[in-house]
């Protein structure tokens, strides 16, 4: 039996879009305002390494609550949220690039039904699909909203299946929570890590460990991989860390 999916289910931050200059940049700054001290993308990383840490608000949060300053979450999230949209969208969210061009979308979409599954709210999502002109490549399209349990709940993937088997399937990620999502869904997963990336570097091995069938570095190698890798069906992986 080979893999070849049918469909195929994307996160947007880290894969869709280059998040360093938006969501990455607003974490470190808010982060940095509610404790008075410098902080680094090496250590926003591991944050990220851990399950549950999807959400840049929640993990903003317990950031700074880390650092010895109790500051409430809907303080953090307000702050957040000033930081990332700024005055008439000038602020960090101006940051963001775009990762994968229309041509690219458009071969894919011819090998498999196009899907989004995201942490982000429904306002961010609208705006990176509308400014990039994205939107139309896209079948079905599940927010964090749109679910009851976030990541790395696989409530969403679920939802996009609508009751297909998942072995059709491969959902495209770069975190932990990503991983585990798909692993719940026992649902195929590739990761996407910049090469000589901090992301890489911290987190390459243990998505492999959760199941990865490749890491690719540029969300523009899938067409390639899928294209020209007709492996036999590799069964989900179980891990400790997937049922801590």
């Amino acid at each position: 039996m080979t893999f070849h999916p049918a469909v195929i289910i994307f996160d947007v931050d880290g894969v869709l879009v280059d998040t360093r200059g938006s969501f990455q940049r607003t974490t470190l700054e808010t982060v940095k305002f509610f404790s008075g001290k410098r902080v680094t993308r090496r250590e926003l990383h591991r944050w990220k390494n851990r399950p549950g840490f999807n959400d840049d608000w929640k993990l903003s949060t317990a950031w700074v609550k880390a650092l010895g300053r109790n500051i409430e979450y809907e303080e953090v999230k307000r702050k957040f949220v000033e930081l990332y949209w700024g005055k008439k969208g000038k602020g960090n969210v101006a940051q963001e690039k775009w990762l994968l061009p229309a041509a690219n979308l458009r071969r894919l979409s011819k090998l498999a039904e196009l899907d989004i599954f995201t942490g982000r709210i429904r306002r961010e999502l609208d705006y990176t699909l509308d400014r990039c002109g994205a939107r139309d490549f896209f079948h079905r399209i599940v927010s964090v909203e749109n679910v009851k349990r976030p990541k790395p709940a696989p409530d969403g993937l679920l939802q996009i299946l609508d009751g297909r088997n998942s072995s059709i399937a491969l959902y495209v990620g770069d975190n932990v929570d990503d991983a585990l999502a798909a692993q719940a869904a026992r649902m195929a997963f590739v990761g996407i890590l910049p090469r000589r990336s901090e992301e890489r570097r911290q987190r390459g091995t243990l998505l492999r460990e959760l199941g990865a069938l490749a890491i690719l570095s540029d969300v523009k190698e899938l067409e390639g991989w899928i294209s020209s890798r007709l492996c036999h069906r590799i069964p989900p992986i179980t891990s400790d860390l997937a049922k801590s």
